[in-house]
């Protein structure tokens, strides 16, 4: 049992163990009880959790007891109970670092009590708060970024390079690449895990609110600015800020940025006063940065500043196997998710996964592969079961913008597919000659 140890330390026997037998009310509770402070100092091996502490003692003063305690035990917190509402007593005790100070009546028992369940439930929380910590870093370590292509792997290297300095780090790539996830795993991986992740999304925010948004603001500092406000870049003072879709912000917020950045600190909207900012910097985008900047989109300047270690991640359509990989992987974390008994994935859906070109990348094979084992009836996933959006198939088919001679080899190759090779139908269905396919053939172009 997870037992609170008080220590209670009382020249009054009688007064002593009425607070003791109150708080042995609650089983959770260990009570300790000792007549002066040299018994408390020589059983702090016990570990207390709460010290509750008379002012005046046989032997020494509360004062000296608190100090000899905070010596070795500067976190432990200290009640000092007096029968003297003395306020200037209290103040001074508090702040040489006594917990809080007790008038010794009636009440104190009930105080006690009061404090002991208000110290036991911020226990709960902070332990709470380092298993969800120890989670989250597991979570976003770098095992949860699937794939045994080279072009992962070349991901890996970079992102073992990221946590080695508080370089900032650029990260590019199609939308559902797993952008964010890097982030978090560069955060979470680093010497800031501890600290916060703030991740703001650029493009979701209107251009009139993101600066408010990103650097606070002070009450009455617009209308409807009823209170204090601390934005997103104190909120990852100390921590890591990842701004998504740095692309999208205008270029007075560019400038406003940019500022931000070189003197490391801000000064919230409406206000004077200068915050000093210690935050790492992640950046993502599904833009060219480099073109914006030639388009006078993006600031140079705020480029190069922005743009610290490059990471590009690949297109699911070019990581080759990890279609399959990352599918077996998805199929078992949805069975796993539902309690259902996990699936095959035959190998004609297999081939039509690798032969889809994912304009959603990794967020969609995600979705289509729940979607399927929703839809097996057995325990094996079917061709039939593999379903891509229809909305998406001409932008898929567009995707990789291939010369015209691609585009036709690629129509003429699904045709042939689709009639079990004979170049007779095929061409019937395209209009073209047969020599044309046969041509193809011969010279290996299908």
């Amino acid at each position: 049992m997870n037992y609170f140890k008080l220590f209670i330390v009382e020249d009054d026997p009688f007064y002593g163990e009425l607070l003791k037998r109150h708080l042995l009310l609650n089983p959770d509770n260990d009570v300790f009880l000792f007549k002066d402070g040299k018994e408390c100092l020589d059983n702090l091996h016990l570990n207390p959790d709460l010290i509750s502490l008379d002012y005046r003692l046989p032997d020494l003063s509360g004062y000296e007891v608190m100090k000899k305690v905070h010596m070795d035990y500067p976190d432990l917190p200290i009640v000092i109970v007096s029968g003297q509402e003395d306020v200037k007593t209290a103040l001074d005790l508090l702040k040489e670092g006594a917990y809080d100070y007790f008038v010794k009546d009636n009440d104190t028992k009930d105080r006690l009590w009061n404090l002991i369940n208000k110290l036991r439930e911020k226990d709960r929380l902070i332990t709470e708060i380092d298993v969800l910590k120890e989670e989250v870093g597991k979570k976003y370590n770098f095992n949860n970024i699937k794939g045994n292509s080279q072009e992962i792997k070349d991901i890996f290297r970079l992102l073992d390079k990221a946590l080695k300095t508080r370089i900032t780090v650029s990260i590019s790539g199609e939308t559902g690449t797993g952008k964010e996830l890097v982030a978090k795993a560069i955060h979470y991986n680093s010497s800031r895990s501890k600290t916060p992740f703030v991740a703001v999304n650029v493009a979701a925010i209107p251009s009139e609110l993101i600066e408010s948004e990103m650097f606070g603001y002070e009450k009455g500092a617009f209308t409807g600015a009823a209170t204090r406000k601390i934005g997103k870049f104190e909120q990852a003072n100390k921590g890591t800020l990842f701004l998504d879709e740095i692309g999208e912000m205008n270029l007075n917020m560019q400038a406003k940025l940019l500022r931000v950045l070189q003197e490391k600190e801000l000064t919230r909207v409406g206000g004077n006063d200068v915050i000093p900012l210690d935050s790492r910097i992640i950046v993502s985008t599904n833009r060219n940065l480099a073109d914006e900047v030639k388009k006078g989109a993006f600031r140079e300047d705020l480029y190069y500043r922005l743009l610290g270690l490059p990471i590009e991640l690949p297109p699911l359509r070019s990581r080759g196997n990890d279609i399959i990989f990352l599918a077996k992987f998805f199929i078992d974390e949805f069975c796993k998710e539902n309690e259902i008994g996990t699936k095959k994935i035959s190998s004609e859906a297999q081939d039509k996964l690798m032969k889809y070109n994912y304009p959603g990348n990794v967020r969609e094979l995600k979705a289509i592969i729940e979607l399927a084992v929703v839809m097996a009836d057995g325990d094996e996933i079917s061709v039939d079961d593999i379903n891509f959006s229809s909305s998406d198939t001409l932008s898929n088919f567009l995707i990789d913008e291939c010369s015209l001679s691609e585009y036709n080899r690629r129509i003429i190759k699904y045709f042939l597919e689709k009639y079990d090779n004979n170049v007779v139908l095929a061409a019937k269905k395209l209009d073209i000659g047969k020599s044309t396919i046969y041509r193809m053939i011969k010279n290996n172009e299908l």
